[in-house]
């Protein structure tokens, strides 16, 4: 028997299911916005701009759970169970497991979280017999549930019997080396370097930044005629453009600083690689700097 063995989720369903549901919000969000840019301001803009936006504001954690669960698996060594899902990091001494057993053995169904799709079925419940539930499945239709001391964890292996079969054989070779619990959540991370003084001024500053660019963008629109969004290579101002999609930079603007939050948060992981988090996370604000004063070009040239 091996020293570790993997047993990952089922992945092929709820990868596919992902992609489509990213590449459908996305595709909503570009036609709300190509919309917006021919709108005059009015009901019709709003409506664009709504459409827009809430079509683009999921798409992370979308995009996020895939990460997640192409990189899942349920690890078992001699002395402990890893899961492993996303920045989700959870290790559980095998000392500390009280009884494993199929959540389709409960006399009491387990309420499954809130949005659970193929691939993603993550969350906390609360049983009226077991207490607290933390799901970290890809599969409803197949958990397993791990029981400790603190909580009950309902997992989903793609083969659910042999990985029990595994779990058997170790507790009755025993454990070797005592293994220390670890949990590791997303927040965790997030918490860690909001305490560096440096991340929490860069992740303000682009946050005041952008909150300014939408702010000041969607007072002066109403007031403008015509805009000009660029130059040509000689200099000279583009067509004029309707002031609407002068939206276009605050939206741009938001959409680089939070790729770069995220960006510098799965590098700041690992202490060797926290100087290039740090380097994304100044450049994300030092990008939101230049689209303010994009705007202040934009609207102060002659059209």
């Amino acid at each position: 028997m091996n020293d570790s063995s993997y047993y990952p989720p089922a992945k092929r369903r709820g990868l596919l299911i992902h992609i489509l549901i990213v590449v459908a919000l996305s595709g909503l969000s570009a036609w709300g916005f190509l919309n917006l840019f021919r709108a005059d301001v009015g009901p019709n803009f709003v409506i664009f701009l709504l459409d827009g936006l809430l079509a683009l504001v999921p798409i992370p954690l979308f995009v996020y759970r895939a990460y997640a669960l192409s990189r899942a698996e349920y690890i078992l060594d001699r002395d402990s169970l890893e899961i492993r899902w996303g920045l989700r990091d959870e290790d559980i001494p095998l000392t500390d497991i009280e009884w494993m057993r199929p959540a389709s053995d409960l006399t009491t169904p387990l309420r499954l979280p809130w949005l659970p799709i193929p691939g993603a079925v993550l969350g906390l419940r609360r049983h009226p017999d077991l207490g607290v539930v933390e799901f970290i499945a890809a599969d409803a239709r197949n958990l397993l549930l791990v029981a400790t001391a603190k909580r009950v964890y309902a997992i989903s292996p793609s083969n659910a019997a042999k990985f029990a079969q595994t779990f058997a054989r170790i507790i009755e070779m025993g454990s070797l080396t005592p293994a220390e619990p670890k949990s590791i959540y997303p927040s965790f991370i997030f918490t860690r370097a909001w305490d560096n003084s440096a991340v929490r001024f860069m992740w303000l500053v682009g946050l005041f930044l952008n909150i300014g660019i939408v702010v000041w963008v969607g007072l002066i629109i109403p007031s403008l005629s015509q805009i000009s969004l660029g130059f040509t290579p000689s200099g000279i101002p583009l067509p004029p453009s309707p002031p609407a999609q002068l939206i276009l930079l605050p939206i741009v603007s938001a959409f680089f600083f939070l790729t770069g939050i995220f960006s510098g948060l799965y590098f700041y992981r690992w202490r060797t690689h926290r100087i290039l988090a740090i380097l994304i996370w100044g450049s994300s604000s030092l990008t939101s700097l230049l689209f303010l004063l994009a705007v202040l070009l934009i609207i102060s040239s002659p059209v």
